[in-house]
């Protein structure tokens, strides 16, 4: 069957300078000052406001959209900060379709909520572009001192609120660079202009936090050093495992990693540098699969289509995603799980697709039947797991469900460690998610080094 598929086709600069501007450009351009008075206009500002309740951040979102309506964006973007320091980029890449424009009373009326996430955007940008001084002091030192491991939202969240309580804290993150996946990770029409390294450094001028790049745990830093010389430790390093797909033919080239590639797609220099397939399959149903197929469309692939193993409802991506993607002319194909990948001196050139169906349990199994796609690339973004061996021996933090297990306070089984974000258990994938967990493990920490 490999030998009646075609050669591969890769190559990069398939498109003009022109093309690759227009597609990376912002997904959702800001709104002006005009639009964004309009809209603030639509919000009811509800008492108990269900959009609030939503936001895992719990910003009280009508203030901040009446602060919009009453000509004080400055004041409005405080708001957002007090309860998300990151609430710029989580502005850009939070699914607000899902969370608090979902809720939003506005729905129930016209089918049309209130752009929450676009007026978040309208009055952190400003405050960014404008304003100088950070939107909070420093309390006075304590001498007290906090390792967070992992830059990404929730370290930088954690760092930022515990600095802000006079504690020092240093960061260690393993890449040359912090900002976790909101700057290797967030597809690059969503974030542009170098924002997340921005944000970043509006995040460190509350001052007391140190960045140390470069040192990974368990390799370059131990957690068992890192308990002995700080008072406390954060655990916020992501997940470093990519799930397989355990089909033959996976060590083939161009069987690829989607998160890979988007961290050097996100930090390319030049997109038409990247080297891009004819005809490209996505394995997967996440936000990672779309942003990695919406992607590779845009850098000129001709076809691309994901392949999930069950129905569009049950995709963790939302119908909002689902729909960019197939705007853009991704297809989205359901009920197939991979079989098999096919090659040729090496190379894939093809992916065997079994069809899926689920019993009344819910439970899903293959058909036996089959269907064969050309690919020049696969990728694969079907999730990423925890890996553990980084926290050493002895004694470390236990985990649930392959996660480090925490409680309401973030706190793990070591009373002077905590952990946040994409690496405890039962976390999202969700950047205000993150900042979340950031937020509530600072304020623990600081009432445990208080007490």
């Amino acid at each position: 069957m490999a030998d009646a598929l075609s050669a591969p086709d890769i190559r990069s600069g398939r498109l003009t300078p022109e093309d690759y501007l227009e597609n990376f450009d912002d997904l959702h351009p800001p709104l002006g000052a005009h639009e964004a008075s309009v809209e603030a206009d639509r919000c009811y500002f509800c008492y108990d406001a269900p959009c609030t309740i939503a936001c895992p951040t719990s910003i009280d979102i009508p203030k901040f959209i009446r602060q919009i309506s009453t000509g004080n964006p400055v004041g409005s973007a405080r708001t957002i900060f007090a309860e998300n320091i990151l609430g710029g980029m989580c502005a850009r890449v939070c699914p607000t379709e899902t969370l608090c424009e979902e809720a939003c009373v506005r729905n129930l009326a016209e089918d049309k909520p209130v752009q929450i996430g676009l007026l978040q955007r309208h009055a952190t940008d400003i405050y960014l572009s404008q304003t100088e001084r950070h939107p909070f002091e420093r309390a006075p030192e304590t001498g007290r001192k906090v390792a967070v491991v992992g830059g990404g939202p929730a370290g930088l969240a954690c760092a930022h609120a515990l600095a802000r309580r006079g504690h020092a804290v240093t960061i260690f993150d393993a890449r040359d660079k912090i900002g976790g996946l909101n700057e290797f990770g967030i597809a690059a029409y969503k974030s542009t202009d170098d924002f997340a390294q921005f944000e970043t450094e509006f995040v460190l001028s509350i001052g007391g936090i140190v960045v140390e790049c470069g040192k990974a745990l368990g390799r370059d830093i131990a957690l068992a050093d890192l308990r002995r010389d700080f008072d406390a430790v954060f655990l916020g390093m992501g997940l470093a495992g990519v799930n397989a797909l355990r089909t033959d033919g996976e060590d083939l080239a161009g069987v690829i990693d989607a998160v890979a590639y988007i961290a050097e797609l996100r930090q390319a220099e030049e997109l038409s540098a990247l080297p891009v397939g004819r005809k490209v399959v996505v394995i997967g149903g996440g936000m990672t699969a779309i942003d990695i197929a919406v992607q590779i469309k845009r850098l000129g692939a001709e076809e691309v289509t994901i392949a999930y193993r069950r129905d569009r409802e049950a995709m963790k991506a939302s119908a909002y995603e689902q729909e960019l993607a197939l705007t853009d002319g991704v297809v989205i194909r359901e009920w197939l799980q991979p079989k098999r990948l096919l090659g040729e001196a090496g190379h894939v050139t093809g992916i065997e697709l079994e069809r899926t169906a689920e019993d009344d349990a819910g439970r899903l199994s293959g058909t036996g039947e089959t269907m064969t796609l050309q690919a020049d690339q696969v990728f694969k973004a079907i999730g990423q797991s925890f890996v553990a061996d980084p926290l050493g021996a002895g004694d470390v933090p236990a985990l649930e469900g392959g996660r480090i297990r925490v409680d309401g306070d973030r706190r793990t089984s070591l009373a002077d460690v905590w952990a946040g974000g994409d690496c405890v258990a039962g976390g999202e994938d969700l950047t205000v998610a993150a900042v979340e967990d950031g937020k509530v493990a600072a304020a623990a920490i600081h009432a445990a080094l208080s007490a």
